[in-house]
């Protein structure tokens, strides 16, 4: 199957479908961001125009760090991703907050990118939501019905060369005229 083939069918080169590709990639940047945050959140901390805010740095970066690891460990990835946007929530309230800082520019930075991440992060957690929500739904079988009133048997011969059209069904006069004269 060519790129193209794959492409249309919503996979990408694995044969994975392309929403699963891409939620395993925000496990792998929730690990790699949380990491950062962890190792030094100081440094995140003032670049991000928050001074004393070190702390909640560090804390956000073992929830992103543990957010990753359900998405890449966990069967049903979509709780894990519908958590990565309640994290995203937390950290545009979070660098809101801190409005009256110094460094606005960094502080304008990282509003930018945790709202570029959120909404990657929502529209890979919906389209997974629906995904779920086809495979769970019920479907009703009606391959053993033939849209007839009565077994086929009982039907043959019912309409027959003397049937008479109903008058509800039938059309007004003047375009039975005109109809026949076509």
């Amino acid at each position: 199957m060519n790129q193209r083939a794959r492409r249309q069918q919503g996979q990408y080169g694995s044969g994975r479908p392309i929403n699963d590709v891409t939620a395993r990639g925000l496990g792998w940047f929730s690990i790699g961001l949380g990491a950062a945050e962890v190792l030094m959140p100081r440094a995140l901390a003032r670049a991000l125009g928050m001074p004393g805010g070190s702390g909640l740095v560090f804390l956000y970066g073992l929830r992103e760090i543990a957010t990753g690891i359900g998405i890449l460990k966990a069967r049903n990835q979509t709780p894990w991703l519908w958590g990565r946007v309640a994290g995203d929530a937390m950290d545009l309230a979070t660098l809101a907050a801190y409005g009256g800082s110094r460094n606005k520019l960094g502080r304008g930075i990282g509003i930018v990118a945790v709202a570029g991440a959120t909404a990657l992060d929502v529209t890979i957690a919906r389209a997974l939501s629906e995904r779920d929500e086809r495979r769970t739904r019920t479907w009703a079988d009606y391959s053993d019905r033939s849209g007839f009133k009565k077994p086929p048997e009982e039907m043959r011969g019912v309409a027959r060369r003397d049937f008479q059209t109903p008058p509800e069904m039938k059309t007004a006069a003047p375009a039975e005229k005109e109809l026949a004269l076509l």
